[in-house]
């Protein structure tokens, strides 16, 4: 076996950058070049490119997993397809996340009016006494001071006390123990009012308890007696005269 079978194969590299990386000057494509110009079998001009103008060329190439591929008449790449998942993943974390902010927020107001409906109701036996107190004129001096701090936590709680003399009677709101008639009234009237109902809002926390007048009953109507003045023979009873 001679020397030259013995060599490997020759590699050839050929340079296609339009621009000279030396003179950085514009380079005319082979297919452009006059034959006389162009380099011959082993011209040294044939330069060996560098490590990274090779892993350029190699990646020059569309890899086939980018190929745009058609869905439904459309173009849609990679990219874009997985850009719409992400969006679609995004738009539904958004909406549960305010789902659960909403819930929150209404579990908490809902927590907050419990409590404060149950402090409310250990008050109202408190209020019951401070308005007998003041019923009697005892409300003064230090107990007053003490009535009226009581009686600001109920306002600061939004309660407020309902049920005067002269409110229509509403079974919602009261709690009729005691009962009379009076021609005064067109309608069942709260007229005695026992103890102040409270509400908060348009909760009713306690009804008021309140003794209620209803309207008389008209009386029935008397029929009227036969004129004595009328004719004998129109009075019930009578016969026709003789002749």
């Amino acid at each position: 076996m001679s020397q030259q079978d013995e060599q490997p194969p020759r590699v050839v590299i050929r340079d296609k950058r339009r621009i000279d990386p030396t003179s950085g000057a514009a380079r005319v494509p082979a297919e452009q070049e006059p034959i006389s110009a162009r380099p011959a079998q082993g011209d040294p001009r044939e330069t060996v490119p560098e490590q990274g103008e090779q892993m350029s060329e190699q990646f020059s190439e569309t890899p086939a997993d980018l190929v745009d591929e058609p869905v439904g008449g459309v173009v849609v790449d990679d990219a874009t397809r997985q850009l719409a998942e992400r969006t679609e993943d995004l738009q539904r974390v958004t909406a549960e996340y305010a789902n659960y902010r909403r819930r929150v927020e209404r579990d908490r107001v809902l927590v907050v009016d419990q409590a404060a409906e149950r402090f409310a109701g250990q008050l109202f036996p408190i209020v019951d006494d401070i308005e007998r107190a003041r019923d009697h004129g005892d409300l003064t001096g230090a107990f007053k001071v003490v009535a009226d701090r009581v009686l600001g936590l109920l306002e600061g709680l939004g309660v407020e006390a309902f049920g005067a003399p002269g409110d229509p009677f509403d079974p919602a709101l009261h709690e009729a123990v005691l009962h009379d008639t009076s021609p005064e009234v067109s309608e069942p009237t709260a007229t005695t009012v026992l103890r102040p109902g409270f509400r908060r809002g348009d909760r009713v926390l306690r009804t008021a308890m309140v003794g209620v007048t209803d309207p008389e009953s008209p009386a029935p109507a008397a029929a009227e007696p036969a004129s004595a003045d009328a004719p004998a023979d129109e009075q019930p009873g009578a016969g026709p005269a003789a002749g």
